[in-house]
């Protein structure tokens, strides 16, 4: 007596389908779990003082100038300047400013510079 080999296979193929049907319904009661959120997560806050510390290696220790770099105490940039260098970042005699390195947070860190003194 012959037996046919191709029924293992359409064995497998009908849990597997079966399976796939499964977690898609699964994943869809999580998903409106997911969408209403979850209250207990942590809320980042941006700390410009804390995002400094990366820019002491240019800037220098007191951020005042290195070189030919500029300092950002006592900066002369208004404001919009500012929001401008940390979005597009500059290139000049003093060397080049990397762009989006506060990404989302340019307002707060021009904010914060220009309390420096």
């Amino acid at each position: 007596m012959k037996r046919n080999a191709i029924v293992p296979y359409f064995l497998i193929m009908v849990m597997g389908l079966v399976l796939v049907f499964f977690l898609s319904v699964k994943g869809v009661g999580d998903s409106k779990e997911i969408a209403q959120g979850d209250d207990d997560t942590e809320q980042v806050v941006f700390d410009p003082e804390e995002k400094s510390k990366s820019c002491i290696s240019c800037h220098g220790d007191n951020l005042e100038g290195k070189g030919n770099i500029p300092g950002l105490v006592n900066t002369e940039l208004s404001k919009d300047e500012l929001i401008d260098v940390l979005k597009n970042g500059r290139n000049g005699d003093a060397g080049m400013m990397p762009g989006g390195l506060v990404a989302g947070n340019e307002e707060a860190m021009a904010e914060w510079i220009l309390t420096l003194e």
